[in-house]
């Protein structure tokens, strides 16, 4: 997959191998740094740009990601190393193992670097990106308006009334003892201004009379 001969892959396939090199580093504790180069390269292949900078940092600018740091190895470890030097020593019992191996020590060796920084600037890209789209999100109210702040009102509060848009400037104290006669009218009783019911039936004894 990491092998650059114009093949194309399919993203389900890169995300199977990018799974078993998950499975590997979970299982084998102490896992050989070629593998978490592997990985990393994969994340990056597959666009996943952070998890291929946390996997590339240690291989390819650490001390720790040199094979000559592994001193102390785990069972697991040392296991490998035996396979893989009998594979060295015999390439034909593996052929496509050795030739992949050799593949991935000579891509780790010239082009680790390169990745990494890849990955990196495709990370800056993304975030610069997502805090744009934040800003155009939060940019839908007028420029230097809160809608939070209640000195505003709500849009009806806002709204002129024609009357005073009309009114001269003279008029305008005029307008808003109107207005406030208006609305104070409104909220009078609605039943003020019915005749008692005594009146009432007066009015009607009278009319039958007549």
């Amino acid at each position: 997959i990491l092998r650059e001969d114009g093949r194309s892959w399919f993203g389900f396939e890169i995300r199977d191998a990018i799974g078993r090199g998950e499975a590997i580093i979970n299982r084998m504790t102490g896992a050989p740094p070629l593998v978490h180069f592997a990985l990393g390269a994969l994340y990056n292949k597959a666009g996943e740009h952070q998890a291929a900078i946390n996997a590339l940092t240690q291989i390819v600018e650490s001390d720790k990601g040199s094979e000559a740091a592994f001193v102390f190895p785990t069972p697991e470890l040392r296991n490998y190393v035996k396979i893989l030097r009998k594979i060295e020593r015999d390439p034909s019992e593996a052929p496509l193992t050795s030739a992949s191996i050799r593949s991935l020590e000579r891509t780790r060796r010239l082009r680790g670097k390169a990745i990494l920084e890849e990955s990196r600037a495709a990370f800056v890209a993304s975030s610069a990106n997502k805090a744009v789209h934040r800003e155009l999100s939060t940019s839908d109210v007028l420029p230097g308006s809160d809608i939070n702040d209640p000195s505003h009102g709500t849009v009806i509060d806002r709204m002129s009334d024609p009357l005073d848009d009309a009114a001269p400037n003279g008029a305008a104290a005029r307008s808003d003892t109107t207005r406030g006669d208006r609305v104070k009218r409104e909220k009078k009783d609605p039943y003020a201004d019915r005749k008692p019911i005594t009146e009432v039936l007066h009015d009607i004894y009278d009319r039958n009379v007549q």
